[in-house]
């Protein structure tokens, strides 16, 4: 019959008072892949997430992890796991090792195996010349390697990762990139949680796409661009251009319907032939729409993610923006700041 699916999850609900944060997603995570969840904050990412990894009841649906029943045997299931959150849990006044030595002791792990872990995840993550620093002088870089670190003490096949590059710069990310890819490498599988578009496109074997808690899409990243077209038409009018009169233009050129984002003025559509794109400036001009800028590229997630939802993922993909689904004082959820190892699960 073969190996069951590291995730499986069916009609997800998680509901917030009278916020669905969470609508009926299905969701299929394959053994040996890093597998996406991208969407804006807000969508959903976390709260997802969280019922997955048995940090929220499941209102409605089932989810199942390597088979074994999320809701029924929670305790199963968080043998199974590593998850690290959006917020580093290390205690800032001790050092690296004394902290992978500490989760190590906490989950069960005897004094001497403790220590040779602690070793063999310090040089892992390229942080045996801080072993002993104290957090509080990490850089943001460092803290979140080392929260990656203490949630793999146990060796999980199955490894959640929420946001896992929120808050680095570029070439911080870029290595933890070739950490994650590394991890799968060596046998786990991989589901994190992204608002980057370039992130997923990167690093996920296949991404989910969803938006105000609905998955709108599945696919390869090369899959959801073909959605798209082979080439995008991507004009930026002038402030104050007539955008329907834009829009038009496209139609009747192109006979496609442009995805038109009224805010920015940005104006996007498939281009069956890339040549068409002159005609396209040619009809603008003819009806006295001007334009700031154009260009003609292979569609990116953006573009995919613009083309599904109507809308921009928004400005907040900052990196040091954090998923704002429903928080403590809004919806009364319980406040997690921090990562999330096995141990803290079981709490």
């Amino acid at each position: 019959m073969g190996a069951p699916p590291a995730v499986q999850a069916r009609g997800l609900v998680k509901t917030f008072r009278d916020q669905r944060a969470v609508d009926s997603i299905d969701l299929d995570v394959r053994q040996g892949e890093i597998f996406g969840v991208l969407g804006p904050n807000g969508a959903g990412k976390t709260t997802t997430l969280k019922m997955l990894a048995t940090l929220l009841s499941i209102d409605s649906g089932r989810a199942e992890i390597f088979g074994v029943d999320v809701a029924a045997h929670p305790h199963r299931v968080r043998q199974l796991i590593g998850v690290t959150g959006q917020y580093a849990s290390v205690d800032e006044d001790l050092t690296a090792s004394e902290n992978l030595w500490l989760f190590g002791r906490l989950q069960g792990l005897k004094a001497a195996e403790a220590r040779a872990t602690t070793r063999r995840l310090l040089e892992q993550f390229g942080l045996e010349e801080a072993a002993e620093r104290r957090i509080s002088e990490f850089s943001g870089g460092m803290r979140r390697r080392l929260d990656l670190a203490a949630s793999l003490i146990t060796r999980p096949p199955l490894i959640f990762l929420d946001e896992p590059t929120t808050g680095l710069d570029p070439r911080t990310r870029g290595q933890m990139w070739d950490t994650i890819r590394g991890l799968v490498a060596d046998g786990a599988t991989v589901l994190l949680t992204t608002q980057y578009l370039d992130e997923a496109d990167q690093l996920a074997d296949r991404v989910c796409v969803i938006d105000h808690g609905r998955k709108v899409a599945e696919g390869t990243p090369d899959d959801l661009k073909a959605q798209v077209g082979e080439s995008t038409l991507q004009v930026q009018l002038a402030p104050g251009a007539d955008q329907a009169a834009a829009a038009e233009v496209v139609r009747r050129i192109l006979g496609e319907e442009p995805v038109l984002t009224p805010e920015s003025g940005r104006m996007n559509a498939p281009l069956p032939d890339a040549d068409r794109a002159a005609d396209v400036l040619a009809g603008l001009r003819a009806v006295g729409v001007s334009i700031r800028s154009v260009s003609v590229a292979r569609p990116t997630l953006d573009e995919v993610f613009l083309a599904l939802t109507g809308h921009d993922v928004p400005p907040a993909n900052r990196a040091d923006s954090a998923d704002s689904e429903p928080g403590p004082g809004a919806v009364g959820v319980p406040d997690d700041r921090g990562s999330v190892t096995p141990l803290e699960v079981a709490r």
